[in-house]
């Protein structure tokens, strides 16, 4: 029998309607399976267990009159640690942070909540969110459900372990480089970073956006239709398109569609053969079914790699070189290095010619993408690496090699996805990307929808506890 704690958001809200389950009944059954896993997983950073059993009160209250606030009342959710939670501290996966509990939400939960959604809790992040791996120097290491050798990746490293490990349906994470894309790819999930300012967020960043974390497409156009809805604290908000994401999601057929496949880039890490063999699968398959399928030429260029890297190395070199001694020591050397090994030397010339690099990176994201409906192609370099480690590379110097085929996508605003295809010869998840036009997120979804369906055989979800 499957577990509450298994079942989708789309089941839950069936079985809600229905009187077949009650919001509390899956509740307790999610606190249940994070209490068994967390020793092993260290993927939650707070769990809210009272507030979460008095928000599925109110929510079994609802559904039992027929009127629930949405299709995800009462559906457990998880949030990532750097998205502002009213009562709850945000210190960014480091100790010296300040601990104040913030005094609102930020504007994601706050639609959440007023959806019903029963929020379980904060996952963990790593230092500062700059790195693409479940370390961090107040958390310890989080490890991967499909094997607790290897990592999440990150920096939504909790929030990809969480739902691969069943701890509700719905999850959501930030992605400035790829931060949802890669461990929704690593953790088997599906991970849509939107288009910049379809969800809003605060405090809003350069390239810096938030979205859903799930086990299926639909799951995550569930939490869309909710979290979209504009905010006047992020100044990039888009223009409400209306809910509706859910609707129609199965509906987009290969027939007629032009799509570019992009296996390699001409910088950064190569992607492991089984990543590539993936990608090659998925475009055939929707060949099969009538797609035009093109191999294109990787875009992104030793420069505007470097021009990412240098910008990101910048902005952090700034906030570790006012760090008192003592604090630095606190934090992971890995990210003070990392930050100002070259970054301390940095004239305003070589941080405006990094800029200037990233925006040549945007205008060839946009230019490698119009000829196409969509553009397939890995998500992450490697299927997997050790838990411990920092990185792909575990190379401060190195860091940022691994994300060749996500940061573009930030840069340019355009929606990409990660949704699981196949596995490697260990049973490790495969994921592959699709990249949509500028605010077409709803056809990403629907893609990757189309993808779920075509397919192999997805393997049971892992078990821990």
């Amino acid at each position: 029998m499957t577990s509450p704690a298994d079942l989708s958001a789309a089941d839950l809200s069936k079985a809600y309607a229905k009187k077949a389950l009650s919001p509390v009944e899956v509740t307790r059954a999610v606190l249940a399976r994070i209490a068994a896993c967390e020793p092993k997983l260290n993927a939650m950073y707070i769990v809210s267990g009272e507030a979460a059993l008095k928000a599925a009160k109110a929510a079994e209250k609802r559904w039992t009159k027929g009127e629930p606030l949405s299709a995800i009342d009462g559906v457990p959710v998880t949030i990532k640690e750097n998205i502002g939670t009213r009562g709850d501290p945000s210190p960014v996966g480091v100790p010296i942070s300040d601990m104040t509990p913030k005094a609102a939400d930020t504007p994601l939960p706050a639609r959440l909540r007023e959806a019903g959604a029963v929020i379980l809790g904060k996952t963990v992040m790593p230092d500062y969110g700059m790195l693409s791996a479940g370390l961090s120097s107040l958390h310890g290491v989080t490890r991967n459900p499909w094997d607790l050798a290897m990592n999440p990746a990150g920096s939504s490293s909790g929030a990809g372990a969480a739902g691969a490990a069943g701890y509700g349906p719905l999850h959501v994470g930030t992605d400035i480089g790829g931060s949802v894309r890669l461990p929704a790819a690593h953790c088997g999930l599906f991970g849509l970073k939107p288009s910049l300012g379809r969800v809003p967020i605060h405090p809003p960043f350069l390239g810096r956006v938030a979205g859903p974390m799930t086990r299926t497409v639909k799951d995550a156009a569930l939490m869309m239709d909710v979290i979209t809805r504009p905010d006047g604290r992020d100044f990039r908000s888009l223009p409400y398109d209306g809910a509706g994401y859910a609707k129609g999601l199965g509906g987009l057929k290969a027939k007629g569609l032009r799509i570019g496949v992009i296996t390699a880039m001409q910088a950064g890490l190569p992607a492991d053969p089984a990543i590539v063999r993936a990608v090659q699968a998925a475009g055939k398959a929707l060949a099969a079914e009538g797609a035009t399928v093109v191999p294109v030429k990787g875009f992104l260029t030793d420069e505007m790699l470097d021009g990412i890297c240098r910008f990101f190395e910048a902005r952090s070199c700034g906030d570790i070189v006012r760090l008192k001694a003592a604090e630095k020591t606190k934090i992971l050397p890995y990210i003070v290095e990392w930050a100002t090994w070259r970054a301390k030397g940095f004239s305003g010339a070589d941080v405006m010619s990094g800029y200037l690099a990233v925006q040549a990176m945007r205008e060839a994201a946009i230019a490698a993408s119009e000829p196409f409906d969509f553009i397939l192609s890995p998500c992450t370099c490697p299927v997997k690496y050790p838990a411990e480690w920092h990185s792909p590379t575990d190379d401060p110097r190195r860091a940022l090699e691994h994300i060749p085929f996500t940061v573009a996508q930030n840069m340019s605003e355009q929606p990409a996805a990660s949704v699981n295809w196949s596995y490697d010869a260990d049973g490790f998840p495969i994921g592959v990307q699709v990249t949509g036009k500028r605010f077409e997120d709803r056809a990403v979804m629907r893609m990757c929808r189309l993808i779920e369906k075509l397919r192999p055989a997805q393997r049971p979800w892992p078990v821990v506890a």
